[in-house]
């Protein structure tokens, strides 16, 4: 199906709260649980992503939900990811991802990496506009608006804010240290130096490679 299909079915409010509700989530989600989250019977639930799915914006699989094996561990249900393919409409047909890997390859080759990331600094300055956030729930929102689809992760000693989604993910994947390196200098900008909070690297597959803590976590 064309991208400009796929994405189309999401014009359906139903379909849009499923999606989001998926995605969301970063993991797999059974159809009792987004019919749930969406607010809809389960099979009204179940006939749209099925639906999305089919369109490739999410992928499907089985699993047994209560976490049992063996006889009286029920059967497998079905459950639903994001899926990792873009999807993108430009009108008039635009190429920028090519333009952007060549200039990511050029300026790898260069060892242009230091002006790179000065570039994104003074571009996070310029998008902040104003102050920084003044703490994790201000710099989430900040970040959900640059699509970052940020969340709270605070299982750890410290609570800190993940993405799961990256701007650059087609670009990072050829070129991680050049990308990642300009990605955390934009998000330095546009966090600001000396706030309470501040970026810093720290990878894990399928996710942004920066997140985001409270600025007095030096000892992290």
């Amino acid at each position: 199906m064309e991208d400009i299909d796929a994405i189309a079915l999401l014009q359906d409010p139903v379909r849009r709260r499923l999606y989001e509700y998926v995605v969301a989530r970063g993991r797999e989600v059974g159809r009792n649980e987004a019919a749930e989250g969406a607010g809809v019977a389960r099979t009204l639930a179940a006939h749209h992503l099925d639906k999305l799915t089919e369109a490739g914006l999410l992928e499907s699989g089985s699993r047994r939900l209560t976490g049992r094996s063996g006889p009286g561990a029920g059967r497998p249900a079905k459950v639903y990811t994001r899926a990792p393919a873009e999807r993108a409409v430009s009108l008039p047909g635009r190429d920028y991802r090519t333009a952007a890997e060549l200039l990511a390859e050029a300026a790898e080759e260069a060892g242009l990496d230091a002006g790179l990331c000065a570039a994104a600094r003074r571009r996070g300055e310029a998008l902040r506009g104003g102050e920084g956030p003044g703490g994790l729930e201000e710099a989430a929102e900040l970040l959900a608006a640059r699509g970052y689809e940020p969340y709270v992760e605070d299982d750890g000693p410290r609570p800190v804010v993940r993405m799961r989604n990256c701007p650059f993910h087609a670009v990072a994947e050829r070129f991680p240290p050049l990308v990642c390196g300009m990605n955390l200098a934009l998000l330095e900008g546009l966090l600001g130096a000396g706030g309470p909070v501040r970026a810093r690297m720290d990878a894990r597959p399928g996710e942004c490679c920066v997140v985001v803590e409270d600025s007095k976590n030096n000892d992290r």
